[in-house]
């Protein structure tokens, strides 16, 4: 099937008849309408009579005689139908018109029904098909004759043949049904229907259209009402619109087409349409791109008469000044000034501001440093810059101090001065290794160690505090500082401890003994008063992940450091572990039945004097003793002369520094030692 050009010629049905109205026109009378394929559908239902269907049957054999029959010009088929459909001859049986009038002669009626949009369907797809004959590009015209109403469907099925490019032309008979003839037929309908009273009328329909079919230019020769172009064909014409216009549905007059209201454009902003096509253009401020579709905004700062001091930003329309960062602008909409911070106050620095653009730093005056927080500042010896009050020696930490004690001797709970194990408190957290390789049998042992540590303790409330956290994959707090207060409580707490199993995170239990073990949530006691913390690690591998930050982080924070190992614990670890002098805080065993003698050595290293029974009392007036107290005060003296706070009693005590040559003046030294320190309170005890 092809869309059909033009309507090819036919008023087909005007071929009919020169019979008695003219006479039969030669060959050299033919007409030359260019090639067509015809198919003549003709109803051969009970209703036409026999001398009816060669009334019929004279009429195609008529229009044949006026149509240039041949391969390479008009093809021609004939099918009849009634109840059903019969092809007598296809578009390729026949090459001439001798061989089609032999064929249309002995067609015998069928004489049954009347199923029109049966015989339609069947041209359709069967007629009109290239086995058939059927040409491209060549029109494909059917020319329906009929004398009832159709006895089936027929809209349906002819509006799909007029969709696959067959002009159809319906001529109706006698009986035959207006509305399906209409149905059938293409428009527009006066050209392509015609309804007769009898089969010997038929021809008459044919005599208004043989002029059409021989060269009459109905564009020329007839009012068309065409508004724009005529467009004409054998026997025939059609209305065609310039370009940029769309045909009406009368079929005559054209619109323009408005590609801009239709949305068919690409235009970005704005669309100027004209009879089918646009321009675009752009709205104010910008301009049109050279893809003539989209549009950029106009920068007017690449004029380069802007004067702005650091960058000029267009806007629409204009452009404003805008400064780096770190820069205001000033009133003049232009000019750029710094922004200091330092100056305006809007700065965290603790001592010293310095100022750059929009930004600042902050430092500090000479003897403090920079905490981690880049704003305050820390002294970086508060040792030797307030009195500190420790009774044996004080350690300065960043922004903070603690005290320490001789060894074998703990620090009170006031934070300075130092006792025995008994009479100090301390803040203590064991950490043990809960990992499979203990194995439940040693997890036990390890338990009694802890316990074993806990009697040597004065635990309870304003004592000395104990909590447990075991750790293998994960970490898990047994019980915090705070929850017993009594060796008895903790003791029958510790036995009841599960085995956790699994690997060995040594370093991630460091981490949560910092963060959360010795924080005052969990029971220990603030660092303001100074009450000793002490971790104690105990394990028997090897850590599966990195110990040294929080190894380091817990000893910065001030918690001394026990590092107990057995088995395979790494030697190297346990050191790292440990706090100085490392010898004094770290115990190795092969076996772990072996562990409740480190307990009793961890207890003899803390509480010498204890496991001696006794404290040794050493005379004052013995000479080791007068040499060792004039060592001490005289180190005193000389810190305290350094921070000019006894200036003049340093002055004083040098010009009696030569008394001291017999013994009797070493006692007058002591008393004016003795006044120094009760009126300036130096570190120094008489």
């Amino acid at each position: 099937m092809r869309p059909v050009i033009g309507l090819c010629g036919f008023s087909l049905l005007s071929l009919a008849v020169l019979t008695t109205a003219r006479p039969k026109a030669g060959t050299e009378q033919k007409c030359k309408s260019g090639p067509v394929d015809l198919v003549f559908l003709i109803d051969s239902s009970r209703s036409v009579r026999p001398h009816e269907f060669e009334t019929m049957r004279k009429f195609m054999i008529d229009i044949l005689n006026t149509l240039d029959i041949g391969p390479d010009a008009t093809r021609v088929g004939v099918v009849q139908y009634s109840s059903q459909v019969r092809s007598e001859f296809s578009l390729k049986a026949h090459g001439n018109l001798d061989a089609m009038v032999k064929g249309i002669n002995q067609i015998i009626p069928l004489a049954q029904g009347t199923m029109t949009g049966l015989a339609i369907k069947y041209v359709m797809n069967a007629a009109f098909t290239e086995e058939e004959g059927d040409r491209p590009k060549v029109p494909n015209v059917a020319v329906i004759v009929t004398d009832g109403r159709p006895q089936d469907r027929v809209a349906e099925v002819a509006a799909e043949a007029r969709e696959k490019g067959i002009e159809i032309y319906a001529v109706g008979v006698a009986r035959a049904d207006m509305t399906s003839l209409r149905a059938m037929a293409s428009p527009p309908f006066e050209d392509h229907v015609f309804l007769v009273e009898s089969f010997d009328l038929i021809h008459q329909f044919g005599l208004q259209f043989q002029d059409k079919l021989c060269g009459v230019d109905l564009c020329l020769e007839s009012d068309h009402g065409c508004e724009h172009i005529c467009e004409s064909s054998p026997g025939s014409y059609h209305c065609l619109c310039l370009p940029g216009y769309t045909l009406n549905d009368d079929g005559k007059t054209c619109t323009a087409i408005d590609l801009c209201a239709e949305g068919k454009h690409d235009c970005e902003q704005v669309c100027i349409s004209s009879p089918g096509s646009f321009s675009c253009d752009c709205n104010k401020g910008y301009k049109l791109n050279d893809d003539k579709k989209t549009c950029s905004m106009i920068d007017y700062c690449s004029f380069g008469n802007h004067s702005c001091d650091h960058e000029c930003v267009s806007v629409l329309n204009g452009y404003h000044c805008r400064c780096n960062e770190g820069y205001k602008l000033l009133e003049d909409g232009k000019t750029c000034q710094p922004i200091d911070l330092c100056a305006e106050g809007k700065h965290e620095c603790e001592q010293i501001c310095i100022s750059a653009p929009g930004v600042y730093t902050c430092d500090c005056n000479k003897g403090f440093k920079l905490n981690e927080d880049k704003k305050t500042c820390t002294n970086m010896d508060l040792c030797n810059t307030v009195e500190h009050g420790c009774e044996h020696q004080c350690v300065s930490t960043p922004g903070s101090y603690y005290c320490i004690c001789p060894e074998g001797q703990l620090l009170q709970e006031d934070g300075k001065s130092c006792g025995t194990c008994k009479s100090a408190n301390i803040d203590l957290v064991l950490l043990i290794d809960g990992s499979k390789s203990v194995r439940p049998q040693n997890f036990e042992l390890v338990k009694k160690f802890v316990n074993q540590v806990v009697d040597s303790l004065d635990v309870s409330a304003h004592g000395t505090r104990v909590g447990l956290v075991q750790y293998s994959s994960r970490v898990r707090t047994e019980f915090p500082l705070n929850m017993y207060h009594t060796a008895d409580e903790i003791k029958a707490a510790v036995m009841k401890v599960e085995y956790m199993e699994k690997g060995t995170m040594t370093g991630l239990a460091l981490k949560h003994m910092v963060e959360n073990s010795f924080s005052e949530a969990e029971g220990a006691r603030p660092l303001s008063r100074n009450i000793p913390r002490i971790g104690l690690v105990f394990t028997d591998g090897r850590s599966q992940d990195d110990i040294t930050e929080f190894a380091k982080k817990a000893k910065e924070a001030g918690i001394t450091m026990y590092a107990v190992g057995v088995g395979k614990a790494v030697e190297d670890e346990l050191r790292e572990i440990a706090s100085e002098p490392v010898e004094k805080h770290f115990y190795y065993t092969t076996d772990f039945s072996a562990i409740s003698t480190i307990a009793e050595n961890l207890k003899l290293n803390v509480c010498p004097e204890e496991s001696q029974g006794e404290i040794e009392v050493k005379d004052p007036c013995a000479c080791e003793s007068l040499v060792e107290f004039q060592q001490a005060t005289m180190s005193s003296l000389e810190q305290l002369t350094q921070k000019h706070i006894l200036k003049t009693s340093s002055q004083y005590l040098q010009s009696k520094k030569l008394l001291f040559q017999d013994g009797h003046s070493v006692f007058e030294f002591v008393v004016r030692i003795g006044e120094v320190k009760h009126a300036h309170r130096a570190l120094v005890q008489t």
